[in-house]
């Protein structure tokens, strides 16, 4: 695209274009005038200046009617072309057919969602959107609000309300937690009661790697649980219970898709643990985009079919 000079272009004032057609159109003043619910005089005006920005009549009068000259009539096509480009481009919002587009979608989620409903996800693009790209970027609560005013994402999924910030969000789902273990490895299946629970050897699921939403259920009831091992990633965590007397407290969503993978044993925790709300997170700017809005429901229907229970920092 060639680059215009805006030096020439601000001189340029977009209704001396308006005031152009109508004249053409019109071929005469008055007539130009009440088509643009202007002063006869605000129109003679707008012609002078066309006049000495291209340093010709233009327009000139001939009986009853202002003629135009060969410069108007070299001008007139284009100008024509100019505003129709113009008006589609501020009045007429891009098309947007995701069956066509081969847009690149990155969405930002911690891996228990990624684990969760990342597959279904892509499997919808795959259907909806042969040719476009998603690509899923790691986040934390830490980190998410961040990616997503940056640019770095264009859409996320939280397991908490943002709080302070003039980002765009929506409620998708409702979610509580689950326990994983290895049944035989543990001499029972589920449920798990609360003895059997805590005396079990944890496997913590933690950004910090200290402590988790157990202990902060736990503590209130003067109980405590031993921490034997302790990870950063959900997705790691089927190893360290296969064919081990371990148990670990997760998202429901996510124990529920690894439990399936692993062959693991699913319990509901003993003791109430809460639930959280489950949204989307993105950019004001991005609110009224065809392309945003579709991507968000695609994303919402799969994260509300998929999620049984919200990601916490720790658990």
């Amino acid at each position: 695209m060639e680059t215009i000079d805006l030096n020439d272009s601000a001189r340029l004032d977009f209704n001396l274009a308006v005031t152009f057609l109508a004249l053409w159109q019109e071929r005469n003043v008055s007539r130009a005038a009440r088509r643009l619910m202007l002063s006869q005089s605000a129109v003679s005006a707008a012609l002078a200046r066309l006049r000495a920005v291209t340093g010709d009549p233009l327009f000139v009068r001939l009986g009853g009617t202002m003629q135009p000259t060969p410069r108007a009539e070299a001008m007139a096509a284009a100008v024509q072309a100019g505003m129709e480009q113009v008006q589609r481009a501020f009045l007429v919002p891009p098309p947007f057919d995701p069956a066509r587009t081969q847009r690149a979608f990155t969405l930002a989620m911690s891996d228990d969602f990624q684990i969760a409903v990342g597959p279904d996800i892509a499997r919808t693009l795959d259907a909806e959107a042969p040719a476009a790209v998603v690509r899923f970027r790691q986040s934390s609560r830490a980190t998410v609000e961040a990616m997503v005013a940056g640019g770095e994402a264009d859409l996320a999924v939280i397991a908490h309300a943002p709080e302070g910030t003039g980002l765009c969000h929506q409620a998708v789902a409702e979610g509580g937690f689950a326990l994983v273990f290895d049944a035989a490895a543990c001499g029972g299946a589920a449920p798990l009661d609360v003895p059997t629970w805590l005396g079990l050897p944890h496997v913590l699921v933690s950004f910090n790697g200290r402590t988790g939403i157990v202990d902060d259920v736990l503590a209130p009831l003067g109980l405590t649980r031993r921490v034997q091992t302790a990870l950063t990633h959900f997705a790691a965590l089927p190893p360290f219970l296969l064919g081990r007397r371990a148990v670990a407290t997760l998202p429901a969503h996510a124990a529920a898709r690894l439990a399936a993978f692993a062959g693991l044993a699913v319990s509901p925790p003993p003791l109430p643990m809460g639930g959280y709300t489950v949204s989307l997170l993105w950019r004001k700017d991005l609110d009224a985009d065809p392309a945003s809005q579709w991507l968000r429901r695609v994303v919402g229907r799969c994260v509300a079919q998929g999620v049984g229970g919200p990601a916490m920092p720790g658990t």
